[in-house]
Formats: C-alpha cells, structure tokens, sequence
C-alpha cells in the first residue's frame, strides 16, 4: 500500500543514510545526485539509440550532467528544459564555435544552460530522437516515479502536442542502482511517463516496456496543480489556446463542473460578448488600411487618474483577425482596459490599468503563437498616460 511518495521518502532518506547522495545535498524533493553518476551518463554513449540520435532532449538536473556533456561532445543538437518552463518550453546549447573540451563541459552546467543557450518555441520545429528524464525511483518494467512537481509529464505531453516526439522515440532515466526498485502499477496515472532504458552505474537495463506513454496534455483530467501550472507557465496556456484552436476540447475538470452549474444570465453575457466581437471582426479585417480601436465590455472603462500603461504586440500575421486576438486575450487572463488594432501594421497596442498589471499581461502571453506567427509582446517604448 505503498504510496509514490512513500517511495520517494524511501529512496532519498536511503541515498543520504548510506552516504550516496551528492550535492547538491540534501536530495530530498530533488531528482536526487549520486555517486557514480558521470560512470552512469557514460554508459549511454555506447546504446545504437544515442548513436543514431541528431537531436537530444535532456533534463537540467545534476546527475544528468555528463549526458548533457557527451551529447555535447558528439556534436548532436542538445535541448534542455527551461527551468519550470517560466520563460518558453527548450533552450537549444550554442557552444562558441572551436569550443575547447573545457568548455563543453561548462555548457554541460546549469551555468552554461544559462550562458550558452537560446530559447526554442512552441513554433521551433524541434525533431527530438532521444528523451533523457531524471528519476527518483524506477522499476526495471520501465515505470518511474519524479520527484512529484510534474513537470517532465508536462515536458513530454508537450512534445506530443507540438509534434516534437513519437510514439517510439526512447526514454532513458539515470539513477543509482538503489533507485532501481518494484513500483506498484496501480500507483501510475495516464499522464505519467515510461522509461525504455535505465543507466546506473553498473547496469543498462532495457525495460521493453508496453505501457503506452502520455499521447499529450490530458486537458479534462487537469486537477489544482494543472491550474496552478498554468498560472506559472505561459506556453502552456499557449499550446492549450494553439489546440483550441484546431478544434480540441481543451476543457478542464473543474471547468467542466462550472459549465455544468452555470447560470443562465452569465452564460447569456458571454454569448452576447461572443456576438458583438463578430462584426467588430469583419470590419477590422474589411477596413485592414484603417486602425480600429475600442474599449472592450469585460474591463472597465478608461478613466479615473492612474497611469496607464501600453503593451506592444507585434509579428501579426495580414490573416488574423482582431476577434481572434481578443480571444486570446481572454483565454490568458489578460484583457486590456482598451485595444488599439492596427491589422494593416500587423500589430496592435494593448492599454492597462497600471504597470504591474501591463506586466503580468506580458509574462502571460509570452510565446503565444496566432496564424503560425510567434507574438512579440512587450512593453510599449513610449508610455502613454492617459488618465
């Protein structure tokens, strides 16, 4: 009756009682470092799936470092995950051309994560042949536990989602061999992440493992974490608009619930917020040489005396509408007090209530993606008071 997180407390109190852990210490609540875990990473060099692997995804964590290295080494494409995925999903390691040994293993570091690197998009056309994931505990069947944050889940259901992996692209964890234990298959969920391959720093474990892995983000099973994920993370309300969009339910539980219990005036209102956006639209997109401006009904009107503060939104592809934008703009938290369209300069400029406010609207709609154009958003240059 085991629970995963009486597994994990397992795992780590054993790693620091018996003097295997490694810094950073202690490794409670981490993908936990061990000794012998560059011997582990080292191993993968000899496996035909890392031969033949261009491009390689590999988890931040520390005792994954020396994968990182020889990923490095051998010249293939190197992605890691943008820690907590806050500013964008990968970040791509550039190392200096002529890149000494020394060097190479700096990029290998957290450090070099955040010196040699530049970010890639939902829109980044990533092509990933190898997935290298830390663990807490594994089970040689394959099935693996993290350390409960969810996020490599979240990784690779968004890799499905942008068409970045499929359904045979292999999974490598490294552990130490006491990680290696029996795992409960009742303790696994549809959203968790299988293993094919486990390195420690004796043994190549091939699981052949016949569960299948997460085909993407499993919008309808969202719990609080989920929603909390997408307060923190804005390409993942990016990637759930991007397949609304291409018509997915993309509801969440407790959507659902809301949906259900709603009453008739609210679901009226936004019926009617839904229908007053259309000729709004065809206009924005007839009169594409004029620019077209309103305040919109969800916000409150301009005025009062606070500063206003302007957003900037650029890269608009001629195709997009301003409905559409406007829609966006809701679905991520962020409606302006005001939207100044300008579809002809493929752009439009957002009003808000104060700065911080301007500024949460920007972090929210970082890497959003209209019309297969990635959105530049940021901070208008010349802010305009308008109180």
């Amino acid at each position: 009756g085991a629970s995963k997180q009486d597994v994990r407390e397992k795992v780590w109190d054993y790693l620091e009682a018996s003097g295997l852990a490694a810094f950073p210490r202690p490794v409670h609540r981490r993908i936990p470092n061990f000794q012998g875990s560059h011997q582990a990473c080292c191993s993968i060099k000899e496996l035909d799936v890392f031969i033949r692997a261009r491009e390689i995804k590999v988890d931040p964590d520390k005792p994954l470092e020396g994968v990182r290295l020889a990923a490095l080494q051998a010249r293939k494409t190197l992605l890691v995950p943008t820690p907590r995925l806050r500013t964008g999903l990968f970040n791509r390691i550039v190392p200096p051309s002529g890149a000494t040994k020394e060097i190479l293993r700096i990029c290998a570091t957290s450090q070099g994560i955040k010196e040699y690197s530049v970010p890639v998009g939902l829109d980044g056309k990533a092509r990933v042949d190898l997935v290298v994931v830390g663990s807490v505990a594994v089970s040689e069947k394959g099935w693996r536990i993290g350390k409960g944050e969810g996020y490599a889940d979240m990784e690779y259901a968004m890799m499905v989602s942008m068409g970045a992996v499929q359904e045979d692209t292999p999974v490598i964890t490294i552990v130490h061999d006491c990680q290696v234990v029996d795992i409960a298959e009742e303790l696994l969920d549809d959203h968790d992440l299988t293993v094919d391959y486990v390195l420690t720093p004796t043994r190549t474990i091939k699981t052949n493992c016949k569960r299948p892995k997460p085909q993407g983000i499993i919008w309808h099973k969202a719990t609080q974490k989920s929603y909390e994920m997408l307060e923190k993370i804005p390409i993942l309300n990016s990637l759930r608009y991007r397949e609304k969009q291409t018509g997915k339910d993309v509801t969440l539980q407790d959507e659902r619930s809301d949906l259900a219990n709603a009453t008739t005036p609210a679901a009226l209102n936004e019926a009617a917020m839904a229908e007053n956006t259309r000729p709004q639209a065809a206009m924005g997109s007839a009169q594409a040489g004029q620019h077209y401006a309103e305040s919109d009904s969800l916000s409150p009107r301009l005025g009062g005396s606070g500063m206003i503060t302007t957003v900037y939104v650029g890269n608009i592809p001629p195709s997009v509408r301003v409905s559409e934008l406007k829609c966006a703009l809701r679905e991520f938290h962020a409606t302006p007090l005001r939207l100044n369209w300008q579809g002809a300069q493929h752009r439009a400029f957002l009003d808000y209530k104060d700065k911080a406010t301007a500024e949460s609207a920007v972090s929210s709609l970082k890497g959003l993606s209209l019309g297969g154009n990635t959105l530049r958003v940021e901070l208008a240059k010349n802010q305009r008071n308008k109180g």
